[in-house]
């Protein structure tokens, strides 16, 4: 009696003791085109069917990671350490994916826009805080995934590297002013800025061996403890959103864009053609990697889709899976998409008003 019950102590012990492994597993296929928004712009009354599709991302438990290796199927196991850098806590996973999404429904609305004969107007607007490390100057600032940075100790700054440059020119120790318009996110995702405020920031030295991508700098002496990225604006007639409640990463580019094409194109931008689509997209409308492919082909089938674009170089983790009713295309730009789905019969897309 006393050993079932020590056993079944350990049992609930492993199941509630958290790993840093994380599983990915097949997520949903949503359809994009109705949770395209539009204002500003004429728009057409039909929607192909297009589908974004994601993974679930868990934190696993001893337990939960023994069961799901002897379980196997389309599973996917990574370590904490390919999802976060070093000294991040995996509380911004969120929050990260949140701006992730943001930043690619951005791009996908110049892409599409862009594809259809408009001319939205693209510059440089700060540099925005991507990570924020444990116990360091930015987290004692209260500095947080999404905060825009514009300025620093009067400096002003366009992009990320204008930051780093920046900071290449101060020394540990010193005190820092920068201005920042701070962002929020919903719990389901939606980011907003709260206006600039002044903060104050203690740079403390560098970690040995910390390097520079910008040019011009190849080190820093200073550090603050952020990862950055550009902040871009862009300015429109035409003005794009896409509900993606409870989304996050930047994997459903591709299948934004080509819906914000659909609701802006007089004709079905798919055709008939039932479709799914992962990729980055860039704001030329390069198509980038992701990951989960072969979780995602899972529910793409699930879903009904007969052709599914991926990037060039995941064709074949999405081929391991996939059924003889799916079709897998890789692709690297969204024009290959758009000549591939006329090869199928799909219409040329044009917009339902002229292109301004």
């Amino acid at each position: 009696m006393l050993v079932a019950l020590a056993l079944a102590a350990l049992v609930v012990i492993l199941g509630l003791w958290p790993t840093s492994q994380y599983a990915i597993t097949p997520g949903q296929a949503t359809l994009v085109p109705p949770l395209v928004s539009v204002s500003g712009a004429s728009t057409s009354h039909h929607h192909s069917r297009i589908y974004l599709v994601d993974v679930y991302l868990e934190r696993l438990s001893l337990l939960a990671d023994v069961v799901d290796h002897l379980r196997g199927g389309a599973i996917q196991f990574v370590p904490e350490s390919a999802l976060l850098s070093p000294g991040v806590p995996a509380s911004q996973l969120d929050a990260q994916g949140f701006l992730q999404m943001s930043d690619s429904q951005q791009a996908a609305t110049v892409a599409a826009l862009r594809a259809l004969g408009w001319h939205p107007e693209v510059s440089p607007d700060g540099a925005v805080i991507t990570e924020v490390a444990s116990n360091s100057p930015a987290a004692s600032a209260g500095l947080a995934v999404g905060d825009l940075v514009s300025a620093l100790d009067g400096t002003h700054i366009t992009s990320g590297c204008d930051l780093v440059r920046a900071l290449a020119r101060i020394h540990p120790g010193s005190e820092i002013t920068a201005t920042v318009d701070a962002a929020t996110f919903s719990p389901t995702g939606v980011l907003t800025r709260t206006g600039e405020r002044r903060v104050t920031l203690h740079a403390v030295r560098a970690p040995a061996g910390l390097t520079s991508p910008c040019p011009g700098v190849s080190s820093l002496s200073a550090y603050l403890g952020i990862g950055i990225e550009d902040g871009v604006r862009v300015t429109s007639p035409v003005r794009v959103s896409v509900d993606t409640a409870n989304i996050g990463g930047p994997s459903a580019g591709l299948a934004m864009t080509l819906s914000i094409m659909d609701r802006l194109s007089s004709t079905p931008v798919a055709g008939s053609i039932p479709i799914a689509a992962t990729g980055t997209i860039s704001l030329d409308g390069a198509v980038g990697e992701v990951g989960g492919v072969a979780e995602k082909t899972v529910a793409v089938e699930r879903a009904g889709a007969t052709v599914f674009f991926v990037p060039t170089a995941e064709v074949a983790q999405a081929d391991a899976v996939a059924g003889p009713s799916l079709r897998v295309v890789g692709v690297s730009s969204l024009e290959q998409v758009l000549t591939y789905l006329r090869h199928l019969g799909a219409p040329h897309p044009t917009s339902v008003e002229t292109p301004r």
